[in-house]
């Protein structure tokens, strides 16, 4: 009797049995595994929300509010979004320290840390402009004659043709943009604190805002020269007028006073 010869497999079973060595691994993996990057991210947010929303009880609440809906002494911050919580906070605007016309710009209180929790907690209560980032306001891709036309469209009016700020009614006033932070100034456009319009993407583009920001930077930039010599600050003829009073007409009375005296002491000889 003849022995039975060894059943042979089928051709498709070893790949059958990877498969199933493989789908095991893999839910192994899932189960073992570290989480994603997207469910780290979201842990992060919900940590720096949280964050922003204890320095936000202590800093803030007392004028706009616990949930940020706003009070007598502060305006509603729902919507405004993470860029307007980082220009108001990292130039030193708020928090705030006593009520007038327009809050001044001064020393930082806040890490820049804490001011990426605040703005993370505010941004959580309604959706508003958010963080540029340094592709944006760079220089790179930028126009700079582009820049000076829309800058002298748009805003010579308050900020003077190179930046140097002016006075505006009540108290009022549009603050000089020489030294500034190229992001703070794309986060005014984008915001529009306090007296400024604010210029969306809709009125001024991204690559507009680029080009503003590049001829402020390049007209106010440490190797530019001013071809009529001294610019007496850049501030305008006002300036300029005031400069030519006080010392045109000195100049003229003192050259009176000395064509009489030498009149004077003519006649006398």
């Amino acid at each position: 009797m003849k022995k039975l010869s060894a059943r042979r497999r089928h051709p498709l079973a070893a790949l059958v049995v990877l498969l199933l060595a493989l789908a095991c691994t893999g839910g192994l993996y899932a189960v073992f595994a570290p989480a994603s990057k997207a469910q780290a991210d979201e842990t992060a947010q919900s940590l720096a929300i949280d964050e922003g929303k204890k320095l936000f009880a202590v800093g803030c609440a007392s004028c706009h509010g616990t949930g940020g809906q706003g009070s007598s002494d502060g305006p509603s911050l729902v919507g405004v979004g993470a860029a307007a919580v980082d220009f108001q906070v990292g130039t030193g605007r708020m928090p705030a320290q006593q009520p007038g016309a327009q809050v001044p710009r001064k020393k930082v209180i806040y890490t820049q840390a804490e001011i990426d929790q605040l703005a993370a907690f505010v941004s959580s209560l309604g959706a508003g402009p958010n963080i540029p980032t340094e592709a944006q306001y760079g220089p790179d891709g930028a126009d700079i004659a582009k820049g000076g036309e829309l800058f002298r469209d748009n805003c010579t009016q308050c900020h003077n043709f190179t930046g140097k700020g002016g006075a505006l009614t009540h108290g009022k006033f549009a603050p000089s943009l020489d030294g500034v932070d190229p992001k703070h100034i794309y986060e005014a456009m984008q915001t529009g604190p306090q007296n400024m319009p604010s210029f969306p993407d809709t009125t001024l583009s991204e690559q507009n805002k680029k080009d503003i920001i590049a001829y402020l930077n390049a007209v106010n930039g440490d190797d530019t020269v001013s071809p009529g010599g001294l610019e007496l600050g850049g501030l305008g003829p006002v300036s300029e007028g005031l400069f030519g009073w006080i010392f045109g007409l000195g100049a003229l009375i003192a050259v009176a006073i000395w064509v009489a005296a030498r009149t004077a002491k003519a006649k006398k000889s």
